[in-house]
């Protein structure tokens, strides 16, 4: 099964002052490795990778736009047969990583976006994980993300109910991705998650690598 998506995400992030006007500069295109983890009854895989950097128009030296591109492939081999319900996270909304098991197993993918901060695998290693914002977007939608110095978030591409064991991708072009109001640079880096729901309940992440957003 597979699901295409190509989607424009809008983040904002909270104005600062003293910003210094920059001109604007050439598109940088940024080639991102393959990656693979394996997890209890999953395989995860994400290839075709890649970001768009463009400066903002505005060049006033706080906002990039980045397009990103790229497909994720859960291969589960096993699963309880679930059915679609309510989230369980609060107020019925996501949990962690933009995902929850909500009477089935689920893969998730998008990126985490941080100003002024390294989101390099020894930071998440080290806790900062615990810091990231739960919200995201679906894809089709849009958002303003306040997002100030030391702030990391998590956007949301897509997401895919898995209700029986099979191969399930999600493939994403071109999904567009403005950061306004982040004086200094700005990191992102993919992140893919499945979760198989049952009596041994797991979750298998998969983070991309990181690249600069300028």
């Amino acid at each position: 099964m597979r699901r295409v998506v190509a989607v424009g995400l809008s983040i904002g992030t909270l104005a600062w002052p003293l910003f210094t006007a920059s001109p604007a500069g050439a598109d940088t295109f940024i080639p991102l490795p393959d990656g693979q983890k394996t997890g209890p009854g999953v395989t995860l895989t994400r290839a075709a990778e890649s970001a768009l950097v463009s400066p903002s128009m505005a060049a006033n030296g706080a906002g990039r736009t980045v397009w990103v591109s790229g497909k994720i492939t859960a291969d589960v081999t096993d699963t309880p047969v679930g059915e679609v319900g309510p989230y369980n996270g609060p107020a019925n909304k996501p949990g962690s990583n933009n995902s929850s098991t909500h009477g089935a197993s689920q893969v998730n993918t998008g990126y985490i976006v941080g100003c002024q901060i390294s989101i390099a695998d020894d930071a998440i290693s080290a806790g900062i994980s615990g810091g990231f914002s739960t919200g995201g977007v679906s894809a089709g939608g849009s958002v303003g993300v306040n997002l100030g110095p030391g702030e990391v978030k998590f956007v949301q591409i897509d997401a895919m109910d898995i209700v029986k064991a099979g191969a399930f991708s999600i493939e994403y072009q071109d999904v567009e991705m403005q950061v306004q109001g982040c004086a200094g640079y700005a990191q992102a880096r993919a992140y893919s998650v499945v979760e198989i729901i049952g009596d041994h309940y797991s979750k298998t992440t998969l983070y991309g690598a990181p690249f600069s957003i300028g």
